[in-house]
């Protein structure tokens, strides 16, 4: 098949235009191997864990071969090789918990990554090192996907659907990065280009040290990599530490050059919002300057991406709804599931500007919350656990080394529970309050800066915000069963470190998945310079 120029996807952003050359393709699904094929060699094996199934496999990567043309657009389906691959067995340990399932470091797994949101990439922790590849895929049983697709990451799909994915890989072989990830994955040149501009790979002069579950074949080609003698032949990392050699950078270009060596981590599924396709956004720009733009980010979408994807962002949609020539800049953050005010920079000076005035709380934001259940108006204060991870533990006492949460809460007053067309276009589940006939509106005024803060602090308080699937059902759990909270009113004493520990995973396991849409939680003011500057959201969801 001949490749042939077309135009540019009008939904494809100038700066992602560079290498759209060839109508999208996508590659057959895998078949099961055998001798003869020109596929992944697989053996399956399926282990039920209560409502989740994992699928684990091992395959000779080096069993595929391909040829591309010169433009490195398309790949052809020709070339086979054989196949010689031995079955092993993986054991791993499992909690009852799901929380702690998520949380197992299972054989040959990698830490757990986190977006800005706090959501764990937990569906696939796999390491990949030249020929052994070692998977473990968390689906719900209710989906089975025995092959795999891949054609171009745009246009987006309407519902995130397949889990996401993350790929380790140790270079063998050197040459461009499109090449290499593209033979090493099996993966169509022009989604790994794609998987390039959306910003989903990344790589580390030296490969990171593994976990202490890592299986011998990584342990050993851990050694093999750092071993001194290696790195002393290896001129790009002279003058750096092993440390410094091994922290991660986001490849940027689709030619970049790897070495023998180097580490690459490549999120296979990046995180979609398809809502930004589907929003106005030049209505939902509140103020435009020289320095800066204020924009009523619309809930379901990322302020400035998350590790896996910078294309399908606020920032991004922004500039283009305004026709900028210079991308804007994120200078903070609120979550995907929050709605209301939001700065973005016109210049790297202003953001380092609003950073500082960060920094020094100048800068005031006052949010409107839809809780399901009553909150008595004054200050608030609980004690967060230093955890990445979401869901976030706080507790009513202090507890050394966690960090301080404060808001203070001005107003609360009754208003009707959001209908059931309200409740369909947002993604809104109520799992079943108790009373839906009011919730209250609350004018908070957050003292404290915490990731999921005002989420987790109504929550403990028995008044999670209307639709936040994350903390709702711990609540509710609660209040079914007021001792299950380690730190709630009726929490317990621990006779031990490990009791205690048990007992957060436990409390943590009660708690749901981030919301997909929308929750109750708008930032409906914001304002420095002593109110020189302020700026309001307009009316939340919940009352349109």
């Amino acid at each position: 098949m001949a490749t042939v120029s077309s135009p540019p996807s009008p939904w494809l952003p100038n700066y992602l235009r560079s290498f759209v050359i060839a109508p999208a393709t996508i590659l057959p699904p895998l078949a099961p191997a055998t001798a003869s094929l020109r596929r992944l060699h697989r053996y399956r094996h399926c282990h039920r864990h209560e409502s989740t199934k994992f699928y684990c496999s091992i395959w000779d990567s080096n069993s595929n071969s391909y040829q591309k043309d010169n433009s490195r657009a398309l790949a052809s389906d020709s070339g086979a090789s054989g196949l010689s691959s031995t079955p092993k067995f993986i054991r791993w340990r499992s909690k009852n918990s799901q929380a702690e399932m998520k949380k197992q470091e299972f054989t040959g797994a990698d830490e757990m990554e986190t977006d800005e949101d706090g959501e764990a990439n937990i569906c696939n922790t796999e390491k990949k090192f030249g020929c052994l590849l070692t998977v473990f895929w968390a689906f719900p049983t209710h989906i089975f996907f025995s092959h795999e697709e891949y054609g171009r990451l745009l246009p987006c799909p309407a519902n995130n659907v397949l889990p996401r994915n993350i790929e380790h890989l140790v270079v063998k072989e050197e040459g461009p990065v499109l090449d290499f990830i593209s033979k090493a994955l099996d993966l169509p040149p022009l989604y790994v280009a794609d998987l390039i501009h959306f910003g989903a790979v990344y790589y580390a002069l030296v490969y990171p040290k593994p976990p202490p579950t890592a299986t011998p074949e990584v342990i050993k080609l851990y050694k093999e990599f750092t071993n001194p003698r290696v790195l002393r032949e290896r001129p790009s990392i002279k003058g750096k530490t092993v440390r410094e050699a091994q922290n991660t950078f986001r490849i940027t270009r689709i030619d970049e050059f790897v070495e023998v060596g180097m580490y690459l981590r490549v999120h296979v599924r990046p995180k979609r919002f398809p809502r930004c396709y589907e929003i106005d956004w030049r209505s939902r720009i509140i103020a435009v300057t020289e320095s800066y733009v204020v924009l009523n980010k619309p809930a379901g979408t990322t302020v400035g991406g998350t590790t896996d994807n910078i294309v399908e962002t606020c920032a991004t949609f922004a500039t283009r709804a305004l026709e900028l020539t210079t991308p804007l800049k994120t200078t903070h953050q609120i979550d995907n599931c929050t709605e209301g005010c939001v700065v973005l920079a016109r210049t790297t000076d202003y953001c380092s500007v609003f950073h500082r005035k960060i920094r020094e709380k100048q800068v005031k934001k006052l949010y409107l919350a839809l809780a399901a259940a009553y909150v008595p108006c004054g200050v608030m204060t609980h004690y967060m656990r230093p955890f990445r991870r979401a869901p976030k533990i706080i507790s009513d006492d202090f507890i050394e080394e966690w960090n301080l949460c404060q808001l203070e809460v001005l107003e609360c007053r009754k208003v009707p529970w959001p209908n059931a067309l309200l409740q369909e276009k947002y993604g809104i589940d109520d799992f079943n309050w108790p009373n839906k006939e009011f919730a209250y509106e609350c004018k908070i005024n957050l003292l404290t800066g915490r990731t999921h803060q005002i989420r987790a602090q109504l929550a403990a308080c028995g008044a999670p915000i209307v639709g936040d699937s994350m903390y709702m059902p711990a609540a509710i759990a609660e209040l079914l069963s007021p001792g299950i909270n380690p730190f709630g009113k009726y929490k317990k004493q621990f006779e031990s470190e490990v009791d205690r520990e048990c007992g957060i995973e436990e409390w943590a396991a009660k708690h749901g998945k981030e919301p997909g849409v929308a929750i109750g939680l708008q930032a409906c003011q914001i304002s420095w310079d002593e109110g020189e500057h302020f700026y309001e959201a307009g009316a939340p969801w919940w009352t349109q």
